[in-house]
């Protein structure tokens, strides 16, 4: 029954289940803790590797389940943040979880000190070993109740953004329904859609100031406890696995984007502003990409998981396989709905090895992104579960994740015929390819902002907003608010929610996307070598360092100087080769 405390056990499912009917059991912790205690004292006695190895494998075993829970909690919460009982048994297992942590630190420094180091390593590679060697860092005493801290103030976050909504064209719209009025061929329509997403995050704003000024405290408060020279910045660094590259290097990442892809992108919005008959582009302009209207998809996701389910079939034998699966198991909720979490995500539920898709549908084109890009990392939380035996291998750091998804948008281009209809799909891939290459100066904008966020984190709200509008000139100088005040003087940061729950996480984004592009010119020559590439990837999962597994799949190391260039040369051209196609 749900609530029961209980020792979450593994599972050998049966292949008749789905999500909707799995029961949440709340795990005892406690239990759980003596038990990886029993298993670190076995561990460390270990007399042979093939001794430690099967005590390994039985904590890997072990805490299948705990974290199963944890990920149907999470999900659940997410579906409706107004149900009480899961936004509790988040909070619980926040807490719980970031209580272990002391535990968790005897199991790194045991794994780091085995004699046996050698043997794991043949048999797994070494990056299990980086893996814990950042943990081990990382994990202290001292920040357990900063990390609880921070969690509920994430969660409040998410219960803040869920709650926004306005009744607007007779309709009650939360920001995603908004946004899809932002594509609509009446510009008054649009303009007025942006005023109301404006007012939603203006009336909001105070809060959300007030929970990130706490958050940077929280942040900068663990780093300094850590002794991290590098401030809040280097422990974001090593929470999100970054051990090839640095802040400078992505620095000059940013640099070589100013100088390729700003102009290109700028020169690309004043032929969309002609192109939709428009003197100058304002904000609620950028997404109206067409003067007859944008390419929509043709239905909600009763009409497109079929879709999609036949395309993955066509696409391989392994993608049909994985989404047959998906649907069987009612792993895709897509529709928005009141209370639901904003955005959108695909997690994995470790003792079914399964990935979850959610989303919100709002009639639009980022319709189909989510079944293409949300399945892309399913995909490969599908394969890596099937191929990888340690949990530790089986996902990489964010930067390389992304290009599973990403890389899926592009191969799925000859299928957006059955998504928009014959007629548009020429403008969907077109769309798509721009949206792809206009994405990257913003993305880089949110990662500057975040590093001079975390430089002087004494910043008040309005300083904040100050910086981005400074930011945001320098590489997206096409942006015209149309006098809207509160985004004029920068508060159009704060729809960002990686900013909030995810920190540093957006530039992988782009890192992943210029991979992605290179991988999109291969298949333009080879679609079978690009296949090949992509799924090696896919299955060395993250059993190996980034720039490792950039050579598993051929790609360039995307800090090289002139890289950026070479990866998205084929797309400048690409896009304004057909940009005089779709003129009025």
């Amino acid at each position: 029954m749900e609530g029961n405390k209980t020792i979450a056990t593994s599972v050998q499912a049966s292949d008749d289940w789905k999500f909707s009917e799995l029961e949440y059991k709340r795990v005892d912790y406690k239990q759980f803790k003596k038990q990886l205690l029993g298993i670190l004292k076995r561990f460390k006695a270990a007399k042979t590797y093939e001794e430690a190895r099967a005590v390994y494998m039985e904590q890997e075993q072990l805490t299948k389940a705990p974290f199963t829970m944890n990920v149907i909690a999470h999900i659940r919460n997410t579906l409706d943040k107004t149900d009480k009982f899961y936004d509790e048994e988040t909070q619980y297992n926040q807490k719980s979880l970031a209580m272990l942590m002391p535990a968790e630190k005897k199991l790194y420094s045991a794994l780091l000190k085995t004699p046996f180091r050698g043997d794991f390593e043949r048999e797994f590679g070494r990056q299990m070993f980086v893996n814990a060697e950042l943990a081990e860092k990382t994990s202290s005493i001292k920040i357990i109740f900063d990390m609880i801290e921070e969690s509920k103030l994430k969660n409040e976050y998410t219960k803040v953004a869920a709650k926004c909504k306005c009744t607007f064209m007779g309709e009650e719209c939360n920001f995603y329904k908004l946004l899809a009025y932002m594509e609509n061929p009446d510009r008054e329509i649009r303009r007025q859609a942006m005023i109301e997403w404006a007012k939603l995050y203006e009336g909001v704003a105070p809060a959300l100031d007030e929970i990130y000024d706490k958050l940077i405290k929280i942040r900068v408060r663990m780093a300094k406890k850590l002794k991290l020279k590098g401030g809040y910045t280097e422990l974001a660094y090593m929470n999100k696995g970054r051990v090839d590259y640095k802040p400078a290097d992505v620095a000059k990442f940013r640099e070589q984007v100013l100088k390729v892809i700003v102009p290109a992108v700028d020169r690309m919005k004043r032929e969309q502003a002609r192109r939709i008959g428009v003197d100058k582009l304002k904000y609620y302009d950028e997404n109206f990409v067409f003067p007859d209207g944008n390419a929509n998809p043709i239905g909600g996701e009763d009409v497109l998981v079929p879709i999609a389910t036949r395309m993955y079939h066509e696409l391989s034998g392994e993608t049909g396989e994985f989404f047959d699966f998906m649907v069987k198991h009612g792993l895709l909720d897509l529709e928005t709905h009141a209370g639901k979490h904003l955005g959108g995500y695909c997690t994995q539920l470790a003792d079914y090895k399964a990935p979850f898709i959610f989303s919100n549908f709002n009639g639009t084109m980022a319709d189909v992104g989510v079944l293409t890009h949300e399945a892309g990392h399913a995909f490969q939380g599908y394969v890596a579960a099937r191929c990888q035996t340690l949990s530790a291998n089986m996902h990489s750091t964010s930067e390389i994740n992304e290009i599973h998804s990403m890389t899926m948008e592009h191969f799925t281009y000859p299928w957006l015929k059955d998504f928009v209809g014959e007629a548009y799909a020429k403008k969907a891939q077109f769309a798509h390819v721009v949206d792809a290459l206009s994405s990257v100066p913003y993305i880089v904008a949110v990662d500057e902002f975040q590093h001079r966020v975390y430089e002087k984190p004494s910043m008040d709200a309005k300083e904040r907003r100050a910086v981005w509008s400074e930011i945001e000139k320098k590489y997206m100088p096409w942006r015209d608010y149309d006098g809207i005040e509160f985004l004029e003087n920068g508060g159009f940061w704060m729809q960002k929610q990686h900013i909030f729950l995810y920190p540093f996480y957006y530039i992988d984004y782009s890192l992943a996307q210029i991979c992605a592009f290179e991988l999109y010119g291969r298949m333009k020559e080879d679609k079978d070598r690009a296949w090949e590439d992509y799924l090696r990837l896919c299955r060395a999962a993250g059993s190996k360092g980034y720039f490792e597994l950039l050579e598993v799949a051929n790609l360039s190391n995307p800090f090289r100087e002139g890289s950026v260039e070479k990866a998205v040369r084929h797309v400048i051209d690409e896009i304004e080769r057909n940009s005089e196609k779709f003129r009025a």
